[in-house]
């Protein structure tokens, strides 16, 4: 980067840094979640949380909106949902005795859109969000809308185990950039939210960035440097993930159906060239690759009933992925 390009970083990076802060005060205990979640955000994707309820999962999409100072719009997912009452319809008017139809935007339509608890929706709702997610606009009648940009889609999934969930379809999935799992709090921190949500009311979120300023961080996540060794154990490591490979092991064959797209490669690295940006270095190393590789491949990699059978989650196999994705990449 520039020397005046790199000043201007640092300068939005302090504010980043303050906007950290001000989400920790705000959802406490949950610390790498929220370093994760702005690391998605500022790769310029989209993130699935997957949680219990009430673990803070839409206070935490909320003040997220606030901090940037985005539109925000919320839409709670139900199994009576229909796909016009998110992206918008065509409603009839009438002026000066005459009829026409207009565009009536849907919630969509904001700079950050909470899809709340997405996975109680039909399918076919929820896959009214994928032209949004993957082009940024809605075709509605046969006309194309754009959304505002930056535009960021965060929802959350209550375990598929719960009743009255419908699994995501793998498109749908596939679209979302990170999935992060959305944990207990430990003993402690259960204590600082007791005390801090039983008392006085916390300070209100303020506005730390801009969206233009949101923009120019994702440009310069771009720039971020990855060398070619690196994007070399990023390909091999979906690879690995392959089933179907001539050199998958055992375990992979027996427990994966389907492995990872090449856009999880792409979302590992944009993952990556973000925390080293956040971590103020002009490249990344091989700890922003490993950090970014679980969020990226544990929604996107298919197991098979055995391995649900078995308990067998993705987060098991990607050691050995790893290990295979060095060997080949050296």
């Amino acid at each position: 980067m520039a020397d005046d390009v790199q000043v201007r970083a640092k300068a939005l990076l302090a504010k980043v840094a303050n906007l950290r802060q001000q989400l920790r005060a705000q959802v406490i205990g949950q610390e790498t979640l929220i370093d994760d979640l702005l690391v998605a955000i500022l790769a310029g994707g989209h993130v699935l949380l997957e949680g219990l309820p009430g673990l803070g999962k839409t206070l935490l999409v909320r003040s997220l909106a606030a901090s940037l100072g985005l539109d925000f719009a919320r839409i709670q997912f139900t199994p009576d949902l229909m796909p016009s009452d998110v992206t918008g319809t065509q409603v009839l008017d009438e002026a000066n005795g005459r009829r026409a139809f207009r565009f009536q935007p849907g919630p969509v339509f904001a700079g950050l859109v909470l899809a709340d608890e997405i996975n109680r929706a039909t399918p076919k709702t929820q896959s009214s969000l994928l032209e949004a997610m993957q082009e940024q606009s809605v075709t509605v009648a046969g006309t194309t809308h754009a959304l505002p940009r930056p535009f960021h889609v965060v929802a959350t999934q209550n375990p598929i185990e719960l009743e009255g969930t419908f699994p995501l379809p793998e498109a749908q999935l596939d679209r979302f950039l990170f999935r992060l799992d959305v944990k207990t709090p430990s003993s402690d921190a259960m204590v600082q939210i007791l005390a801090a949500t039983t008392t006085r009311p916390v300070a209100a979120v303020t506005t730390q960035l801009q969206g233009q300023e949101l923009h120019e961080l994702q440009t310069f996540v771009r720039e971020v440097l990855c060398g070619s060794h690196l994007l070399r154990f990023v390909a091999e490591l979906i690879l690995a993930s392959h089933p179907d490979q001539p050199t998958a092991d055992e375990r992979t064959r027996r427990f994966v159906r389907y492995g990872a797209s090449a856009r999880a490669g792409q979302a590992i690295v944009l993952g990556a060239k973000a925390r080293a940006l956040l971590a103020g270095r002009p490249a990344v190393v091989r700890a922003d690759i490993d950090a970014c590789a679980l969020p990226a491949l544990g929604h996107r990699v298919l197991l098979t009933f055995e391995a649900d059978a078995e308990r067998v989650r993705v987060a098991d196999m990607l050691p050995a992925w790893s290990a295979a994705a060095e060997r080949r990449s050296s």
